[in-house]
């Protein structure tokens, strides 16, 4: 029944939910009356932006910028931290603008605040875009695409919003000039600009896509051939690994999975919490306590009781290893080493009962 249920709600996750997101948003889209676009903004807006960030933590162990060293199962930050400022700042200000624009009531906004949120949410659409083909070289079939999901919802909820401001911008100046209090002096400027924006309000749904899209595409161009500011091309181009990256990476160290050194190296470090690197037959790995009191506690019966230290080598041998060959998410690496905590309680307890200096046996591990 548990499993059912667990089914249930996955479907509803990955399927139904974003799904019925994008239809609303895209019935908002060509409909003369949209229904609760608002809701629609807001609930696609959090919902998704949370199910992007765990199937991205989920999907991508990040580990460092493109000249540090991580496992081959690992990948690079795919921006560098050196320039993300350049693009986190225009991102909040952007997503800040895209909230104002599409989540609020636009008919109450200043002249000021209307335009700064068109100007930020034609900014965000442009790093949303950006990033999108950033991290396509690593996506390209299965839940994956979900990401793509939210990055076209986020297109549309933005296509919609300028349309619906646009509108109401020219509703406002059709009251305005039938009650003749426009000014004289700008009377010929403000009718050309009004006939041209009423004819762009006017366009259809998909055509307005379009246009829209045509524009982003000149400016992701403009910023990414080097005729922006520099921080915001380098945080992208100055990783490893990624669509626009430049970099070349050192060599990975190899991720062998053996028994609990795949669990110290490939698990999320908050969970798994490495202390240090180390050395194993010659290879430079990532050990945590578990790792090191496990070996600590096999180091001591192999001294000691080496006809037990036989039988527990080819038990660990036998079913460690194949074990180790699944482990091969941080997900499942953090389930083993919680799984494993009762063993490394019981071997700290059985060191400290019969080892003399059982501390330094445990901190001489893989050094």
């Amino acid at each position: 029944m548990s499993e059912v249920v667990g089914y249930i709600v996955l479907i509803l996750v990955i399927g139904v939910i974003p799904g019925g997101l994008t239809l609303w948003n895209c019935f908002n889209l060509f409909a003369k009356s949209p229904k609760k676009p608002k809701l629609a903004f807001w609930l696609t807006f959090f919902i998704g932006g949370i199910l992007y960030v765990l199937l991205y933590e989920i999907s991508f162990d990040t580990a460092g910028d493109w000249y540090e060293v991580i496992y081959d199962i690992q990948f690079h930050y795919s921006i560098s931290t050196q320039y993300g400022a350049s693009v986190y700042i225009p991102a909040i200000l952007g997503a800040l603008g895209m909230m104002l624009l599409c989540g609020c009531k636009t008919e109450k906004f200043s002249p000021l605040v209307s335009a700064f949120a068109v100007a930020a949410t034609v900014l965000f659409q442009v790093l949303q875009i950006v990033y999108a083909v950033q991290i396509s070289k690593h996506i390209s079939e299965g839940i994956l695409l979900l990401f793509y999901v939210y990055h076209v919802n986020l297109f549309v909820l933005a296509v919609t919003g300028v349309r619906r401001l646009m509108k109401q911008q020219m509703q406002y100046y059709e009251s305005v000039r039938s009650a003749g209090e426009e000014p004289e002096e700008s009377t010929v400027k403000q009718g050309r600009l009004y006939r041209t924006v009423n004819t762009f309000s006017r366009y259809t749904g998909l055509i307005f896509v379009c246009l829209f899209f045509i524009i982003a595409v000149f400016e992701i161009l403009f910023i990414l051939f080097g005729q922006g500011v520099d921080a915001p091309i380098k945080a992208f181009t100055d990783t490893a690994g990624w669509t626009f990256s430049k970099q070349i990476p050192p060599p990975p160290m190899e991720y062998d999975g053996h028994y609990l050194c795949t669990v110290a190296a490939g698990g999320h470090k908050r969970v798994v919490r490495p202390l240090r690197y180390g050395r194993r037959r010659g290879q430079t790995i990532v050990v945590n306590r578990q790792l090191c009191i496990a070996n600590a506690f096999e180091d001591f019966i192999k001294e000691k009781l080496p006809w037990f230290h036989k039988a527990v080598r080819n038990f660990y041998d036998t079913h460690g290893y194949p074990l180790s060959k699944h482990i091969t998410t941080p997900a499942r690496a953090d389930v083993v080493y919680v799984l494993m905590k009762p063993f490394e309680w019981c071997f700290l307890i059985f060191l400290y009962l019969f080892d003399v200096r059982p501390e330094e046996r445990i901190g001489r591990q893989y050094r």
